[in-house]
């Protein structure tokens, strides 16, 4: 079972999500796209019950604060796991959102707290073995700093493109690697 895990106002809906589970239907992979709670600790009490109720090998794919939630989960559970321009430090960078923050599936907007903000750093992970993680990052994502994630992983399989979006702009051209390095 591949599992991927959205960001920040994000859904199993967005149109990364859509695209995987488009392709994981192609390879017959089983794939899950679930729509999370914007409260990282109901989002990740959903996710361990999903991996936990799976008797197949479990994956990850993590995009943004997915790829925050998916570095935590992979090491609790030692997966296998994929991150597409992670955040590193969204206790730091999602600080911009307190507030009214927005849904981007429907453009509602939800109210994101201090208390958000604590919770997250509850799943910080200070190392974890890179050897079960691939990294995709894009120079030009314009709300992270892709090179905090390059840190992080400098033993990980790394590809590190010029250019791009925080929403990784052609993510379809890596599906057969992403497939290959989860199913390794």
């Amino acid at each position: 079972m591949i599992i991927y895990i959205h960001g920040f106002g994000g859904s199993g809906e967005g149109s990364k999500a859509k695209a995987f589970r488009e392709y994981f239907k192609t390879t017959q992979d089983s794939f899950i796209a679930p729509s999370l709670s914007y409260v990282p600790d109901l989002a990740i009490k959903t996710l361990e019950e999903l991996i936990e109720s799976y008797n197949e090998e479990v994956t990850l794919i993590g995009s943004s604060l997915g790829g925050f939630y998916t570095i935590y989960l992979a090491k609790k559970y030692g997966l296998k796991a994929v991150l597409l321009n992670p955040s590193i430090y969204p206790y730091k960078t999602l600080n911009n959102y307190l507030g009214d923050a927005p849904n981007f599936y429907d453009n509602s907007s939800f109210k994101w707290n201090e208390n958000h903000i604590e919770m997250l750093k509850s799943y910080i992970q200070e190392s974890v073995d890179e050897s079960k993680f691939m990294l995709l990052v894009q120079k030009g994502d314009e709300l992270l700093n892709f090179q905090e994630a390059v840190d992080k992983f400098v033993n990980a399989t790394v590809i590190a493109q010029e250019g791009g979006s925080h929403g990784f702009d052609g993510i379809e051209k890596h599906f057969d690697m992403i497939r290959e390095f989860l199913k390794k």
